[in-house]
């Protein structure tokens, strides 16, 4: 379970101080406390004679007292038996101190002697600290247990005890669950094993929910950590250890085996080997007859066929693919944003969130959530931005999808309607947590994926869809949830009112548009809802729309957080740069990311990841990489891209291989609802069928001179694009001081 907690169990060298450093990331330093937990078979006070600090409280705790009873002599006297007590006293101090005084507060420590007594120490106290910052912290303290001390299983079993009697942080289990709730209507499970992602989406995660807002957060797995862990007589320990030598040994033996092996082979054996071995050497590279060989000829040269129907219903446009889906409705409601304030952008994300889990007038979330899952197979709500085929205008739209099968067509328009128009926004503490939830999210995806809210930030300062979309979801969104997060309760009455400005501006069938995917039967079903859910739609928005063409400012900037690895981004729009779209691109852009970035930022440079992305629509060509040690070595591979291109001799056989892996990305295996919805994307963003029949043509004659033509090209990026570095005030600073300035700061963690 990812948790923002990070527990450190530490015993000293003396063998009698055991040391829990408990660190927890909050929005700023504050008070640390120390607490003592004194436990001894005599009384406490008796031997305490220490004069306690200021801001020092003692709290005493409950004694404990076992009774053993042993069998004096079983063989001789059966019913002889003795009575044993051992009592153990409990106490603890707790002290209030700033972080810089706790070192003094340490040393005051050590001098004391409580004789015949055990105590606990344990450190709180909050940090903006990343993982390998918080690392650093306690590197002495973890050194010395490492080598000299083994982590004991008594310590261990402290820590669950401290759980299954307290319970978890409210924070990491309402952020594990959202985590967990998050991830479930996906199918794509991956690497996680099917079986358990099947058991995963059975959990009723709302019913989990409404038991944690009742019990806390003893309501999550603390009776199991009692039950199997503590209280579990048939628990093994298992203590592994590392073994310097084994890969020593391992070779030894191999080394040892292949003599043996030598030694039984004669001359003409020996012989024969070096000689297939020297044929293998001369020939690596040549191709296995029993494989067959993947080539253009196999690939058709026409995309993928959608079947696509656009009709009207009420006056909104509606689009069918009749494919068959097992008895499955699926339907897309997109509504215009175009027309929202520039104000109210980042409301959105929490607006959608809202409507579907703060509940309506007659039932309360618990009960919609449950009648969605009842009569409905999901339905979800988000925005959705682009930029449009062929123009500068953004295309953003707050998408409403949603499946059913057959029989309960009318319960999933009834309910949409229900999530849409009669949603409440009274519900401040919720509303609350959504923003929390969130803002722990988007903090959390800028340590572990940075490389994609740089790409964000990026297409913000050269797009306005770019920038719509930071908004909602990148650096600006962040800003904007630190800051609505602690004005919820107090201005609670204008959030409410903007929320409902923005659903009066979003519902009315202007700009509408529907999707609806499965077979035709159903298709032709479906119709009547359609037109009675559209029929409860305002013909037009009651909100004046308002116009606006705002951008970031196409500075170099540099993200500032607490962090050992950085993500560096650059971009420009090459459409700008008098770039006509071709599809050869696609390859090109592959191919450098396979080749070029690949070799030098990731093998050389020792970077996770390193691409080249380009999105046709907006024209942004840009280089980002992913978990990055280098910063300006990153930005100069970026800046020799066209040197690359213009150099590169590729033949016959490995051009044929990138259009080959350009074709399988476009073609990637779809299941109906994701063709149906495909479609509708294409649509919205103004891609036709003739659009994609030219770009494919164009990939499968590219040629190696238009890797050398889209140089120049690249040259757009190297002297004017814009420069997004996520990264830490070390790297940032040296950067700037190398190359005069290069960045603005902007400090966000």
């Amino acid at each position: 379970m990812a948790s923002p907690l990070r527990k450190f169990l530490l015993k000293s060298s003396s063998g009698d101080v055991i040391v829990r450093r408990e660190m927890r990331r909050a929005k700023s330093d504050s008070t640390t406390k120390m607490q003592i937990m004194i436990r001894s078979f005599e009384s406490i006070d008796k031997n305490l004679h220490w004069e306690l600090p200021p801001d020092t409280r003692k709290i005493g705790l409950p004694s404990t007292r076992s009774l053993f009873t042993v069998l004096k002599s079983p063989h001789v006297h059966k019913k002889a038996r003795e009575q044993f007590e051992m009592k153990i006293n409990k106490e603890m101090l707790v002290m209030e101190t700033k972080r810089h005084e706790l070192r003094k507060k340490l040393f005051w420590l050590k001098r004391q002697r409580i004789f015949g007594a055990q105590f606990e120490i344990l450190f709180s106290f909050k940090t903006r600290l990343d993982k390998a910052q918080l690392q650093e912290v306690l590197q002495p303290g973890v050194k010395d247990v490492s080598k000299y001390n083994k982590l004991e299983e008594r310590s261990v079993m402290q820590a669950l005890n401290s759980l299954a009697h307290e319970g978890f942080y409210s924070d990491a289990v309402e952020t594990s669950l959202n985590s967990v709730e998050s991830s479930l209507p996906a199918n794509n499970t991956s690497a996680f094993p099917q079986g358990l992602a099947l058991m995963l989406r059975s959990v009723p995660m709302e019913l989990l929910k409404a038991r944690v807002d009742k019990k806390g957060s003893r309501a999550v797995s603390t009776q199991l950590i009692e039950k199997f862990i503590l209280n579990n007589p048939h628990r093994p320990n298992v203590e592994a250890q590392p073994d310097p030598e084994k890969a020593s040994q391992h070779e030894s033996v191999e080394r040892y085996n292949l003599e043996k092996l030598k030694a039984s082979m004669t001359e003409e054996d020996l012989a024969e080997l070096a000689r297939v071995t020297s044929e293998l050497q001369l020939k690596p590279s040549a191709p296995l007859k029993a494989v067959p060989r993947f080539s253009l000829k196999n690939i058709s040269k026409k995309p993928m066929q959608v079947p696509l129907e656009v009709g009207d219903i009420n006056g909104v446009k509606v689009l069918k693919h009749d494919l068959i889906t097992n008895d499955v409705l699926y339907a897309d409601i997109a509504f215009d944003m175009s027309s929202l304030k520039p104000e109210l952008l980042p409301l959105v994300p929490l607006f959608c969130r809202s409507l579907l889990e703060m509940g309506t007038k007659d039932v309360n979330a618990l009960q919609l959530s449950q009648m969605i899952g009842r009569e409905t197979g999901g339905i979800s709500v988000y925005p959705f931005t682009s930029s449009k085929q062929g123009s500068k205008d953004p295309v953003s739209h707050v998408i409403v999808r949603g499946k059913a099968m057959s029989a309960n067509t009318e319960a999933l328009f009834n309910l949409m309607t229900c999530v849409l128009q009669e949603a409440e926004f009274t519900n401040p503490k919720r509303f609350k947590r959504f923003v929390s939830e969130s803002k722990a999210k988007l903090e959390n995806h800028l340590r572990e994926g940075g490389h994609g809210l740089a790409a964000t930030r990026m297409n913000a300062k050269l797009n306005h869809s770019g920038w719509i979309a930071e908004q909602m979801g990148g650096v600006s969104y962040l800003e904007f949830l630190k800051d609505l997060e602690g004005k919820i309760e107090e201005k609670w009455s204008e959030i409410s009112m903007s929320l409902e400005e923005i659903r009066q501006t979003l519902l009315s069938k202007k700009g509408c548009v529907v999707n609806l995917t499965s077979d035709g039967r159903n298709l032709k079903i479906s119709e009547k809802y359609i037109r009675k859910f559209l029929n409860s739609l305002p013909s037009n928005s009651s909100v004046s729309s308002s116009i606006s063409n705002a951008q970031l400012p196409s500075n170099n900037e540099a993200i500032i957080i607490p962090t050992q690895v950085n993500y560096v981004g650059k971009a420009a729009d090459i459409y700008e740069n008098g770039y006509q779209l071709n599809g050869s691109a696609y390859v090109i852009s592959k191919y450098i990311s396979n080749t070029w970035l690949w070799d030098n930022i990731r093998v050389n440079g020792g970077a996770f990841g390193g691409f080249c992305d380009f999105d046709t629509r907006s024209g942004v060509l840009s280089f980002l990489s992913y978990r990055d040690p280098n910063l300006l070595k990153t930005l100069d591979v970026y800046d020799g891209t066209s040197d690359f291109l213009r150099g590169l001799e590729i033949d016959d056989n490995t051009l044929e291989k990138s259009i080959i892996g350009t074709i399988q990305d476009l073609d990637s295996f779809q299941l109906p609802d994701a063709k149906g919805f495909s479609s509708f994307l294409r649509y919205l963003s103004g891609i036709s069928e003739e659009d994609r029949q030219a770009r494919r043509e164009e990939i499968f004659s590219t040629r190696s001179n238009d890797f050398k033509e889209f140089a120049d090209i690249v040259d757009a990026v190297k002297d004017k694009g814009v420069i997004v570095a996520i990264a830490s005030q070390a790297d940032a600073d040296v950067a700037n001081k190398e190359r005069s300035n290069l960045f603005e700061m902007k400090k966000v963690l």
